[in-house]
């Protein structure tokens, strides 16, 4: 009996390790982190496992991480989705417009806050309207102005700090206390008032700044508040987008230009001009050395009397000692050309005892 008791106590006690050896491997025991457990949920009918992919892989693979969004070096996925995005021109001279922007804001801003302002340029890109409208920071103003010769429009997109600050400036706040921001309001008509009145001085700035280049004038549309409101281009319209900073001591704020590539498009063949310093991708003492060159150079002149269109067997057979009768007599108009070009018409006569053509009528148009 004793035999029987000690062989059913040794199979139970092997029952018992077989089982939490079955539990322990279903539940993943063997590894710290469930490994085996997950390998052996995953695993198909045909008994291949498939090996589960942590966080970290599936951002990877998607192109995906934990640091800033504006980096550059996309892979995965994600690369194959900004693949799709096109890749915009530079326009060189369009930074160097910006940059005179910049000096003659900075200026105008002085003078118009009675401050110490500094503007300075963040950057300029290229991006897509629609992507633009949903990633503007809310509340802000967005300013609609149109290009009157270009026959279309623009946005400037002012943040709600300089919106404060202006308005703190403007209405004598204290300097060294920032300005109250009281959100969740709509803006009021003060407010409005003195964005409206920087804008228009801003544009006046921006036409000054095209003017090297182009001649036009920006007019302000309106204001809004929804960027929905806004809309000049349609969402998948490409855009440069120039970033300005402006800094009034301890106080300041952001302001962004959008200019459609549809707006810039008159104007496309001079901004993808290279330049040198400032003078726009022209240098002015070779054009006034051409200039006077031009002035000075020597051209002949053909005064005809007539012409005749002749069969060339008739050309053939002439002799010395033919007459060719011409369809002109004293008085007859006569062309002066320069080649192929008709100057001026005439009359033939004599002076100092030499043949001579007065000029009666201009034919080229002066520029």
């Amino acid at each position: 009996m004793a035999e029987e008791t000690d062989n059913q106590e040794a199979s139970k006690i092997d029952e018992d390790a077989i089982a939490a050896q079955m539990v322990a491997s279903t539940n993943g025991e063997d590894g710290p982190d469930g490994e085996n457990g997950a390998e052996t949920e995953a695993a198909g009918d045909d008994g291949q496992s498939a090996r589960v992919l942590n966080q970290d892989e599936i951002d990877s693979l998607l192109g995906f991480s934990g640091e800033e969004e504006d980096a550059q070096d996309n892979s995965g996925m994600q690369a194959i989705v900004n693949s799709s995005l096109v890749a915009y021109e530079r326009l060189p001279m369009l930074e160097v417009v910006f940059d005179r922007l910049v000096r003659m804001m900075t200026t105008s801003l002085r003078n118009f806050t009675s401050d110490n302002v500094e503007v300075s340029l963040d950057h300029m890109s290229s991006s897509r309207f629609g992507d633009y409208l949903n990633s503007i920071p809310l509340p802000a103003m967005l300013g609609v102005f149109k290009a009157e010769e270009w026959d279309n429009y623009g946005l400037i997109t002012v943040d709600s700090s300089l919106i404060y600050s202006i308005v703190d400036v403007l209405l004598g706040g204290r300097r060294g206390t920032p300005p109250m921001r009281i959100e969740g309001r709509p803006y009021t008509t003060i407010e409005r008032n003195l964005v409206k009145r920087m804008i228009n001085l801003v544009l006046v700035d921006l036409k000054i700044a095209f003017e090297p280049l182009a001649d036009v004038m920006f007019t302000f549309d309106r204001l809004e508040i929804n960027p929905r409101f806004a809309t000049i281009a349609r969402p998948a319209n490409a855009a440069v987008v120039a970033k300005l900073r402006i800094d009034m001591e301890d106080r300041g704020g952001r302001m962004e230009f959008l200019l459609p590539y549809a707006t810039l498009e008159p104007v496309r063949e001079l901004l993808l001009q290279m330049f040198m310093g400032e003078k726009f991708g022209r240098d002015s003492i070779w054009e006034g050395h051409l200039a006077r060159e031009l002035w000075a150079t020597d051209i002949e002149m053909n005064a005809v009397l007539d012409e005749q269109s002749l069969m060339l067997s008739q050309v053939v057979n002439w002799k010395v000692g033919s007459q060719l009768m011409l369809n002109a007599g004293p008085h007859s108009t006569i062309a002066l050309k320069c080649g192929d070009v008709d100057l001026f018409t005439g009359t033939m006569g004599q002076r100092n005892q030499r043949i001579a053509v007065r000029v009666d009528q201009r034919l080229i148009k002066e520029p």
